[in-house]
C-alpha cells in the first residue's frame, strides 16, 4: 500500500500539544501546517520551532482558514467535548484527543459516540502504555511469566487520579485484557484545594478496583504520596511471581519461579519513535487501510469511567458498582464509622450474617 501524507493542525500547545506537534513534524504520514492556542506567547514559542506553520488563537477561525484532514485536541479536559465536536463539522480524515477524553465519562461517551457516528478513526495518546518498558511488562504478564495475575498495585506522588491516575488504570486494564469491571471505591483528602490541569483533585486518595474475576488494582495518588525511589512505582503480582517497575527507568525487576533471587529485565523489542508519533502513525494506517481499530479508545472511555467512580466514591463515601451508567448514588444514611450504635434507625447485626 501506497504511504499517503495527510495535513494535521494542532488545538492546545501546551504539554499534550507540544507532543503532537513533535510527532507531526517528525513522521513522514504528516505535513504539520497549523496551530492554535488562546496565549500569544505560546504561539511566538511553536512559531519559532515550526516557522513554516500558520498559527491562531482562536481554534474555529483556524478551522475555517487552514482546514486539515487530522486535528489534534490538546487542551484542557473540560474544553475537549465542544472543540472536538467543532472538529467533526470539518471534513476530517481522523482526529486524536488527549487522555482523559473529556472531565467526565458522559462527555467522553459523546466524543466516542460523534466519532464513531461520523466515521472516523480516533486516537487516544496514552504514552505510558505505548513505551518499551510497559510493553515489555504487557508481554510478560500475557505471556504468564508471573502466573495468572492478583493484584497490581501504583505508588505515584505529586500526580492525581485524573491527570496521571487515567493512565495507570488504562494500562491496568490492558494487561487483564479489558475484563469487566465489577466497583470502584476510594477515599480521599483534599484539604489543600489542590487543582492541575483544569481540574479539582486530591491532596491524596486511594482507589481501588475489582474485577469480576477478583483481580484487583490499589493505586496511591497525591502530593504526599511516599515512594522508594522517583515518583512512580508499579507493582504486579501473580500466583508464581512478580514485576516491580519504578517509571520512568529504561528496566524492571523480574521474580519468578526462573528467578527467585529477581532479575534485571530490559524491553526485548525497542521502538525509536515517541509515544505520540507510534499512536499517529497507528492514525495515518487506519485512515490508510479504512480498517478502524477504537480498541484503546474504548478502553480510554473505561478508564475514564473508573477514575470518575473513585472521585465520586470519595466524594460520596459509596461503592460504585458498574456498569458505571446505570449507577445511581444513594442518599447518605448518616451512617459514621466507629460511632456507637443507638439502638434505633434501622441497620443490621453483623454478628449475625451468614
Amino acid at each position: 500500500m501506497n504511504m499517503n501524507t495527510y495535513t494535521a493542525s494542532v488545538v492546545g500547545c501546551g504539554a499534550g500539544g507540544k507532543y503532537s506537534l513533535a510527532a507531526y513534524a517528525a513522521s513522514p504520514h504528516y505535513r504539520l501546517t497549523a496551530a492554535c492556542d488562546l496565549k500569544k506567547d505560546a504561539l511566538e514559542a511553536i512559531k519559532t520551532l515550526y516557522p513554516e506553520i500558520s498559527i491562531y488563537q482562536n481554534h474555529e477561525q483556524m478551522f475555517a482558514e487552514s482546514p486539515t484532514d487530522v486535528v489534534s485536541v490538546s487542551t484542557f479536559p473540560p474544553t475537549h467535548l465542544p472543540i472536538t465536536l467543532t472538529a467533526l463539522k470539518e471534513p476530517l480524515k481522523g482526529i486524536l484527543v488527549e487522555k482523559p477524553l473529556a472531565d467526565t465519562a458522559a462527555a467522553g461517551g459523546r466524543i466516542l459516540d460523534a466519532v464513531k457516528t461520523r466515521g472516523l478513526p480516533i486516537v487516544v495518546p496514552h504514552s505510558w502504555l505505548a513505551r518499551d518498558v510497559s510493553q515489555e511488562i504487557k508481554r510478560i504478564v500475557e505471556t504468564g511469566g508471573i502466573g495468572r495475575l492478583l493484584l497490581m498495585e501504583v505508588q505515584c506522588r505529586k500526580w492525581d487520579i485524573i491527570s496521571a491516575g487515567i493512565h495507570w488504570v488504562h494500562f491496568f486494564l490492558s494487561v487483564i485484557s479489558r475484563e469487566p469491571v465489577m466497583f470502584v471505591m476510594a477515599a480521599s483528602d483534599t484539604s489543600t484545594r489542590t487543582y492541575r490541569d483544569g481540574m479539582q483533585v486530591e491532596t491524596m486518595a486511594i482507589t481501588y478496583v475489582q474485577m469480576e474475576s477478583g483481580i484487583r488494582l490499589v493505586m496511591q495518588t497525591g502530593d504526599d504520596t511516599q515512594v522508594a525511589r522517583g515518583t512512580t512505582l508499579f507493582r504486579l503480582y501473580g500466583e508464581s511471581g512478580s514485576i516491580n517497575w519504578f517509571l520512568g527507568e529504561p528496566y524492571f525487576t523480574l521474580r519468578n519461579i526462573d528467578n527467585p533471587a529477581g532479575v534485571r529485565k530490559s524491553p526485548s523489542v525497542t521502538d525509536p519513535r515517541k509515544p505520540h508519533q507510534r499512536y499517529l502513525d497507528s492514525l495515518a494506517e487506519q485512515i490508510d487501510s479504512g480498517r478502524y481499530d477504537y480498541s484503546i479508545p474504548d478502553l480510554s472511555q473505561t478508564a475514564l469511567e473508573i477514575c470518575e467512580a473513585a472521585c465520586v466514591s470519595a466524594n460520596s463515601r459509596c461503592r460504585i458498582s458498574f456498569p458505571y451508567q446505570s449507577f445511581v448514588v444513594p442518599a447518605d444514611t448518616g451512617w459514621r464509622l466507629g460511632k456507637p450504635y443507638s439502638g434505633t434507625g434501622g441497620g443490621r447485626d453483623g454478628r449475625t450474617l451468614p
